[in-house]
């Protein structure tokens, strides 16, 4: 049984690496292995042949641009500076729009175990700046002569969150856009959202960086595209939504998909019979190598 698991994986990741620049996303990095959204899990996604790093961002107080899937400390990984766990009543309480980033850094974001994920190595990290990450990124690549990778990085909005946990969609992208050119990356860079406005916006100011439009519920492709206003790059749905109909009237109209979060061989295979043009994953060492 396992060596015939072993052979498929192996089978499977040349399917992958054959299509032509399919893209493989590490979901906050390695999210199945490494505490997500942080140095190491990136680190960790490139190591395991990741080519395009998938984040989630917010905006502090001091409007420092910072890693985390929401505005707030998850109670699911997130541990108070005097070592107490943040409880789910409580989350939040802990809002990172209403603090400095000297203060958010404080909070540790990976020794709790978490729920979903307990096989995460347990290590003591906080929430990075998204410049810090980006330093970190150029500099292991060019260390070990690795490819460099697209980053993909996605506005965490909450929905009516204006004023209270985020700034608006415009200070946002602003935000986020002055890092990526100071850094030079407008060719290697990919902004998503489940929220129009940012993608939006972004279109608007900058039209020529790719969007990626994250669907997370069932609706006609073609409604998502005529409330968002223009042609995405990217249509990036939850991947139970993802059929053959929907990957040729996005690929007919010029859009590649990139479904999340794909983390089993079986949920893989379909999506390649399908002609997806990449997956998100928590898990890239199940689904390129074989340990």
């Amino acid at each position: 049984m396992k060596q015939t698991l072993l052979i498929t994986l192996f089978f499977l990741g040349l399917q992958v690496q054959a299509q032509k620049k399919f893209m493989l996303l590490g979901h906050q990095g390695a999210r199945g292995i490494m505490p997500e959204n942080t140095i190491p899990a990136m680190i960790k996604a490139l190591d395991l042949g990741v080519n395009v790093l998938d984040m989630d961002v917010v905006v502090s107080k001091d409007s420092q641009v910072v890693l985390s899937h929401e505005p707030y400390f998850n109670h699911e990984i997130s541990t108070r500076p005097d070592g107490k766990a943040i409880t789910f009543k409580d989350e939040k309480k802990y809002n990172m729009y209403k603090m400095d980033y000297d203060e958010i850094k404080k909070y540790d974001v990976g020794m709790k175990v978490h729920r979903r994920f307990p096989g995460q190595v347990k290590m003591k990290v906080s929430k990075p700046l998204l410049t810090d990450v980006i330093d970190a990124v150029e500099a292991h690549v060019k260390q070990n002569k690795l490819k460099k990778p697209i980053y993909n990085i996605e506005t965490a909005f909450i929905r009516k969150g204006d004023g209270t946990f985020q700034p608006d969609a415009a200070v946002a992208i602003e935000l986020i856009m002055a890092i990526v050119e100071e850094r030079k990356l407008s060719k290697r860079v990919i902004i998503q959202s489940l929220d129009v406005r940012p993608l939006q916006y972004l279109n608007e100011k900058y039209p020529k960086i790719k969007t990626s439009l994250l669907v997370d519920e069932k609706q006609n492709f073609e409604v998502s595209l005529n409330l968002l206003g223009f042609t995405p790059t990217y249509y990036s749905p939850y991947h139970v939504l993802v059929g053959k109909g929907l990957v040729d009237r996005a690929h007919e109209a010029g859009v590649k998909v990139i479904p999340w979060t794909v983390n089993s061989v079986k949920e893989l295979k379909y999506l390649l019979a399908l002609g997806v043009d990449g997956v998100v994953t928590d898990y890239p060492n199940l689904l390129l190598h074989l340990d």
